[in-house]
């Protein structure tokens, strides 16, 4: 806190006990107002304008400094002044005081709450954004709230100054009335219950309803405004389409039959969408190849004897496409047609908000889902087009082995297949604009993937621009910028991995007028709703993440949204993403990083446990990375955690499980882990907690007690 804050803070909290010190505020009582009335009479008579001034400054300070009292206040000025020049009087007196009060919560502790808690008031700040000046109405009308407590309150949201004086104005003044009417008749009444009976109680609530009625009338009339000049069918074909066969769709579609609803799953292309054709599969598929040569390579390090061993790159690309074929059964048409899924082969478009057509034939349905996924993203630079490149969409059908290969982004995508290619024998050289792989990683963690790509033989180039690409007498090379300098770098391929673009055109968006993101995503809102009330998007194409596990958690809140939203909405809930990188040494994290946790001021401490420490990483040869845990500071609940390490994501579940259910590290601590395993990496981390948060005064006079105890 500045001086000036400080300075404030005093000379606030000096008034405030000045008040209590002099018990002005034992002097707002009933008894009081009632025989300031009869003596005051004559004397506002005489001074009417001085007088209300005067009223009309002390309310306010009443307000401002939260003193007990403006109800009995509020009944002498009505007593004073009469009911419409005392309503004048008391409205405007108490919201400008209410929003000095909000001001002085504003300057003295809004930047101190925002800071200390910015992930959580991240989401409280965009929800106030959305439906403050509701919530702010509500708790107005409702006398069972403290006002001086939403002064408070209020203050740490980011609601406009101007925007808060009004709507409290407004919010207030039937309280207002109420309080002002009864104070004209003060001489007959006899305490402030009076006032409060059970039927103006219940004529406030229902008051404080009416925020509650009036944001449903907005929303009928936004939807209203949003339908406009479309047609919506009296009955429908479907409970629920679904366009995109992904992980989202497949979710999607699969809950929305379990539940009996009638619906359709529409693929243009193959069933299972990237993450079983071009995605997932086919990529640890291609790993698993590569890790399998490199321990084959390694084989004398436990004592074996092997000749060198040589790729069948076209067996090697061949047993992808077997592993995709073996596993396309869970996906497929044949599985979900069981199920009660309608699946349709064919290129959907959306007609209207309720129908689309497939195949010359057009669907009526309540809701849509669009689940259409992204592809790999081709960037504009010069040359690109005359040289031979790949994308993770069709590196999958190369049948002879690249001798050179360039990649383009450091990113999970490309170190993947960067360090597979270069296991199996490519020259592979990984290209990253960025001072860093896997730039949304701790530093340090990031480190020890590039150490594990440049022994496996990839040649990094970090902090290097491709700016241009040439294919001149077969030769085909890209010029790369470091700080003003240039040097060219051979390939017979390119594999662009720099990130991917949702697919969003060509099915009906535009014409409908669906909102996208600056991103290029389907914009939704927290519950995965697009600015059609009845439409959705998951997956890639909506993100934030491109996750096939996030795209199946999005699923279950659109399909049950969709189809019982009218009952009970859900909002999306990514407090807990779990995310893996399937490089050697792997690295997976879930929650937050250091590099998060500093850029967004939260505090934090660190328990790291090497791996190299585990007994069963050093008889696998795998004594290498580390575990790393972020806690809230003298506690032991989990914020995030970083691993790096052989089956990092399979190590990461632990932590993910404990984070999702509220457990810390004590719980893990005192779970009984096999020995000897890689999942004790998670015990010994608890226990590197525990250590640094011993009790040691505790343990001081414990060991007096064993000293007693031996006689000493």
């Amino acid at each position: 806190m500045n001086k000036n804050r400080l300075l404030f803070l005093i000379i606030l909290v000096g008034l405030i006990a000045v008040g209590f010190a002099t018990d002005v505020h034992t002097l707002l009582t009933l008894e009081n107002a009632k025989h300031w009335q009869q003596s005051l009479a004559e004397t506002i008579e005489q001074n009417f304008l001085l007088a209300s001034l005067i009223y009309f400054v002390v309310y306010i300070s009443i307000t401002a400094l939260s003193i007990p009292g403006a109800a009995v206040a509020t009944l002498l000025g009505a007593a004073l002044f009469g009911f419409w020049w005392g309503l004048l009087l008391v409205s405007f007196a108490s919201t400008i005081g209410a929003t000095l009060a909000f001001l002085v919560s504003r300057f003295l502790l809004r930047d101190w709450v925002q800071g200390k808690f910015g992930a959580k008031m991240k989401a409280i700040n965009e929800g106030f954004e959305k439906d403050g000046p509701f919530y702010l109405l509500s708790l107005r009308l409702i006398p069972v709230f403290p006002f001086f407590l939403i002064n408070l309150l209020m203050g740490l949201t980011p609601i406009k100054v101007a925007r808060y004086y009004v709507i409290s104005q407004i919010g207030m003044l039937p309280g207002t009335i109420v309080y002002v009417n009864a104070g004209t008749q003060l001489a007959q009444l006899d305490s402030l219950s009076g006032i409060v009976s059970p039927t103006v109680l219940g004529s406030f609530v229902l008051l404080g309803v009416f925020p509650l009625i009036a944001k449903w009338i907005m929303g009928m009339i936004n939807s209203k405004r949003v339908y406009q000049g479309w047609s919506k069918p009296q009955k429908f074909d479907r409970n629920l389409v679904v366009i995109g066969a992904g992980a989202g769709g497949l979710v999607t579609s699969y809950i929305a039959a379990v539940v009996k609803a009638k619906v359709s799953l529409i693929e243009k292309h193959k069933m299972g969408g990237d993450c079983l054709n071009t995605g997932c599969v086919p990529s640890k598929a291609l790993i698993r190849a590569a890790h399998t040569m490199a321990e084959i390579s390694q084989a004398d390090r436990f004592g074996i004897q092997a000749e060198r061993p040589t790729v069948d790159f076209t067996k090697v690309m061949q047993r992808v496409k077997d592993v995709i074929s073996k596993v396309e059964p869970h996906d497929s048409v044949e599985r979900y047609s069981g199920l009660g899924v309608d699946c349709i082969q064919g290129e959907a478009t959306i007609r209207s908000p309720w129908e689309v057509e497939v195949n010359g034939e057009v669907l009526t349905t309540r809701n849509i889902v669009i689940g259409t996924g992204a592809r790999p993203l081709v960037p504009g630079i010069p040359g690109l087009d005359s040289v031979d490149y790949l994308t993770s969409d069709n590196v999958w059908e190369l049948t002879e082995q690249p001798g050179k290969l360039l990649v383009l982004g450091g990113g999970p995508i490309g170190c993947e297949l960067a360090q597979s290619f270069s296991l199996l024998g490519t020259d592979v050289t990984l290209v990253e604009m960025a001072d860093q792989l896997l730039i949304r990683e701790d530093s340090d963690a990031a480190e020890l993937v590039v150490d594990g790509l440049q022994k496996d033989g990839v040649s990094v180039l970090l902090s290097h621009k491709a700016v241009k690409f040439a294919n001149e007498d077969g030769r085909q090379y890209v010029t790369l910028e470091q700080d003003g300098e240039q040097k060219e770098v051979e390939f017979d391929y390119v594999l662009l991995a720099l990130g991917r673009v949702a697919n969003t055109k060509g099915f009906g968006l535009e014409e409908l007028g669906v909102e996208l993101t600056e991103r290029g995503t389907i914009k939704v809102n927290d519950y995965l709703q697009t600015n059609f009330p009845n439409i959705f998007a998951v997956g890639d194409v909506a993100g934030p993440f491109q996750l096939t596990h996030a795209a199946g958690h999005q699923a279950w809140y659109a399909a049950v949204n969709a189809l019982f939203g009218q009952f009970k909405k859900f909002r999306a809930d990514y407090s807990v993403m779990p995310a893996g990188t399937y490089t050697s040494p792997e690295m997976a994290r879930v929650g937050l990083n250091e590099k998060e946790a500093k850029a967004q001021g939260i505090a934090y401490e660190v328990a790291q446990y090497g791996i190299d420490d585990l007994d069963r990483a050093i008889a696998d040869g795998e004594d290498h990375g580390f575990i790393k845990v972020l806690t809230v500071p003298g506690k032991d609940k989990i914020l995030g955690v970083t691993i790096v390490g052989a089956r990092a994501a399979e190590l990461l579940a632990e932590f993910t499980l404990a984070m999702r259910h509220g457990l810390g590290l004590n719980k893990i601590l005192g779970t009984v882990h096999p020995y000897p395993t890689m999942s004790e990496a998670t015990k010994y981390t608890a226990g590197v907690w525990k250590q640094a948060h011993a009790p040691e005064k505790l343990l001081g006079w414990v060991g007096k007690f064993h000293t007693w105890m031996r006689g000493e």
